[in-house]
């Protein structure tokens, strides 16, 4: 069975010769033409080498696995009952889908309220982030949702003051941090997170100290890569700057034979990388004591999807240090950075983790120990796999975690924006209307909500608090349908397994099996 395109995808603008006649395993085509120009990733590569592990074009796309794994949330389905309600009273004038309510709380001691029960999970120094944060962040903060600043935005930072090795000062922290207080209103929080270099740099005490930041997360890999961070830098400069900073710069930009080749052409981007994490439970907890200290008053860690053992560690560390939240997150996303082979052919995917998960919070329970609430992401993007993940990991996961979807909407509301602001409107979008109030069909409840500053709302984050609702009233739609009225009411047997495969890996009932018990009651 193919799992995914081996040596031919739009991701890298790769494309077989035959592309109806390739050998599976390598992906090669089946007969490989001497005299052919290499259109191919092996071809391409002869040329452009190291450049093809990433997505094209880089820095302007999101990307993400197309591996079809065995398991994901489309092997079980929604149950729902004819019979009472969970939640609120068994009245069918009360207990109508507008009323289920999604609020929701989390942390172990203060808690952080939600409206909409997201994570947007850590965007940090790309392009793809920095184009779409003000999108991002406002969208979060009007949708009472949460969002996390990813790695290396100050490392990354052109005006950065660093003194002593620390930071004292980020223009572009600050402005990421700003985009979301500016429009808090009680629910939700912005996070920032730190890799190795942020760590050195003192990122977090900064946000803590100067910016008024109360979350900070920890960091152990991500579910599209088990490396660092990567950038691309398109001037000599900027590739110095960066290795001085203590980044991975590759090639070196220091060598006269590497400076002497830029300048001839034979490359024009250089690659800056970061260093992985070397986790011990020692230092895990050295370093949740020194942000409390520091004044953090909440902290997470986001874990990627390592082996089984490390989400073990992951998960009794958090445990034993009472953190606040920790996020899980399944193999196959990103926002486009990471090397497309690696997207595709590492880790644990989503169903996966969570059932392991899912596992390893009930040895735990079964201990009377502390459970840190939970956000669960990878490749989640629309309400019924949001239901699925809910069900998958109850009681214990409490959010949903999303990357590139909040991107897509961010991006395209921006998108709107510049088309209505030049005139230039595409019959997509005209069929609607000319203008932000005839498009977005949030409009008019926006600017109700905030009067005047309507029109200084980002277009992006317009877009964000738009899609989010729509996920919102289909979550509604489902919850009502499994008579569930509130996010704590959901249980797993409130989805079934389509296959036995998928009821094996999850420990979800065979949808055969599903009630078997009460159904002998029933008939005696």
């Amino acid at each position: 069975m193919t799992f995914s395109k081996l040596n031919r995808t739009d991701a890298t603008l790769s494309k077989s010769r035959t592309p109806n006649s390739v050998s599976p395993f390598s992906g090669l085509c089946a007969t490989c033409l001497d005299g052919c120009t290499g259109t191919c990733e092996v071809g391409k590569s002869a040329f452009r080498g190291k450049e093809m592990l990433y997505p094209q074009p880089f820095g302007t796309t999101t990307s993400a696995s197309e591996k079809d794994y065995p398991i994901d949330f489309s092997h079980f389905n929604i149950m729902g009952t004819a019979v009472g309600a969970v939640g609120i009273e068994a009245d069918s004038d009360k207990a109508i889908f507008p009323a289920v309510n999604l609020d929701q709380e989390i942390g172990a001691e203060n808690k952080i309220k939600l409206k909409t029960p997201i994570v947007i999970a850590a965007m940090g120094s790309t392009n793809v982030a920095a184009n779409n944060w003000d999108g991002l962040a406002t969208g979060a903060a009007i949708s009472g949702a949460m969002i996390v600043v990813g790695e290396n935005v100050c490392g990354m930072d052109p005006n950065v003051e660093i003194k002593n090795g620390r930071v004292v000062h980020s223009p572009n922290l600050e402005a990421r941090v700003k985009a979301f207080q500016d429009w808090y209103d009680g629910y939700g929080i912005i996070a920032v997170q730190a890799n190795v270099e942020d760590t050195r740099l003192g990122v977090q005490e900064y946000a803590i100290e100067k910016l008024g930041v109360e979350a900070v997360e920890l960091k152990w890999g991500q579910g599209a890569k088990n490396i660092g961070g990567e950038v691309k830098l398109n001037t000599l400069e900027r590739a110095l700057q960066l290795k001085s900073r203590g980044y991975i710069v590759l090639p070196d930009p220091e060598d006269p034979v590497v400076q002497e080749a830029f300048k001839a052409g034979a490359f024009k981007e250089f690659e800056r990388h970061s260093r992985i994490g070397m986790v011990t439970e020692e230092s895990f907890h050295a370093r949740v004591e020194e942000l409390r200290k520091a004044g953090a008053k909440y902290i997470f860690l986001k874990t990627g999807a390592y082996r089984p053992a490390d989400l073990a560690r992951a998960l009794k560390f958090a445990s034993d240090a009472r953190i606040d939240l920790l996020t899980v997150d399944g193999a196959g996303g990103g926002t486009g950075m990471s090397p497309w082979r690696m997207m595709n052919e590492w880790g644990i995917p989503t169903v996966e983790i969570e059932s392991l998960l899912w596992q390893y919070c009930e040895r735990l329970k079964a201990k009377g120990a502390y459970i840190p609430d939970i956000a669960i992401a990878g490749g989640i993007t629309l309400e019924d796999q949001m239901f699925k993940a809910f069900a998958l990991g109850a009681p214990y996961v409490k959010i949903i975690g999303m990357a590139r979807a909040p991107v897509t909407a961010a991006h395209v509301g921006k998108t709107i924006g510049n088309a209505v602001k030049e005139g230039k409107i595409p019959n997509l979008y005209k069929r609607y209307g000319e203008t932000i109030d005839q498009i977005f069909i949030t409009a008019s409840e926006l600017r109700q909500r905030f009067g005047k500053d309507f029109d200084r709302l980002p277009t992006g984050a317009i877009g964000v608090y738009t899609y989010f609702e729509r996920l919102k009233q289909g979550l509604r739609q489902f919850m009502c349908g499994a008579r569930k009225f509130n996010l704590a009411s959901i249980t797993r047997d409130d989805i079934a397994a389509l296959t036995r495969e998928a009821a094996e890996i999850s420990g979800i009932r065979y949808i055969m099996d599903v009630d078997k018990e009460e159904v002998e009651e029933i008939l005696g």
